[in-house]
């Protein structure tokens, strides 16, 4: 399921059920893709984010690499250690 700036624009109770809608369906097995400009939702909801500058993925971070700053710096096309599997460096 791809989910395109699910939360932008509902109040706070709303934002609360589709997180767990979200997270209800990751349990059963389904795949949830969210994309989100909104940085603090993002880290709080994400096992894993992928991040892209100018078009390009720049890195790959799992949960325990998740931070504000690893993100930005991504972000920004700059490398972080953390930021993903050899493989992605062949992308």
């Amino acid at each position: 399921m791809i989910l395109d700036e699910p939360t932008r624009g509902i109040d706070v109770g709303a934002k609360a059920e589709i997180y767990q809608l979200m997270r209800s369906l990751a349990e059963r097995g389904a795949v949830v893709l969210m994309i989100s400009s909104d940085m603090e939702e993002v880290l709080s909801v994400s096992d894993r984010i992928t991040v892209m500058h100018e078009g390009d993925i720049t890195g790959v971070l799992e949960r325990q690499d998740c931070t504000e700053e690893n993100i930005m710096q991504l972000a920004m096309g700059r490398h972080v250690a953390a930021a993903g599997p050899a493989w992605l460096e062949q992308i």
